[in-house]
């Protein structure tokens, strides 16, 4: 893991810390990335409680609670569906806040409307919604890594805008 991410880790963990709440993930193309890249830190179990690698839909639907009208009519790599993986993990688990990513990494999958590198991420939590879909380029590695950093990220700004900081 990077520097970068690990100092996003421990800003996250802090905040979170500070007042007693907790996250999960959901992800689909990172793999289980996303929720390693918390790993490392000893005791990262006072806030995080858990991932769902939803890769295949019929655990986002399953698991997580995705509807079959929104991946048939919004696909799997949609705003629409990364918030109800967001929702899901965080019901599921029963977290204060769950953050989610699903995309096409590639090589293959992309199509002119979601080419290869769309990714679309969600973050949940008290009282905050917030959706956002991306367009990265490289390699299957390169865009898995960019997710992870992004998501990293997003999910501290919305918790640093949560909380003020």
């Amino acid at each position: 893991m990077s520097l970068s991410n690990r100092v996003l880790v421990e800003s996250i963990i802090t905040n979170l810390e500070k007042v007693e709440q907790t996250f999960s993930i959901a992800e689909s193309c990172t793999c289980g990335m996303l929720t390693s890249a918390f790993a490392y830190r000893s005791g990262v179990s006072k806030t995080f409680l858990g991932g769902v690698v939803s890769y295949a839909n019929s655990v986002k639907q399953e698991v997580l609670g995705v509807s079959q009208t929104t991946l048939e009519t919004r696909g799997a790599v949609s705003k629409e569906t990364a918030m109800e993986m967001a929702k899901g993990a965080k019901q599921k688990l029963n977290s204060d806040w769950s953050v989610s990513v699903t995309g096409i990494a590639g090589p293959t999958g992309g199509s002119q409307e979601k080419p290869v590198g769309t990714v679309c991420f969600a973050v949940v939590g008290p009282n905050i919604e917030e959706v956002r879909r991306e367009n990265f380029q490289g390699d299957r590695q390169a865009i898995q890594n960019i997710t992870v950093d992004y998501a990293l990220r997003f999910l501290l700004e919305t918790t640093n805008k949560k909380f003020n900081h």
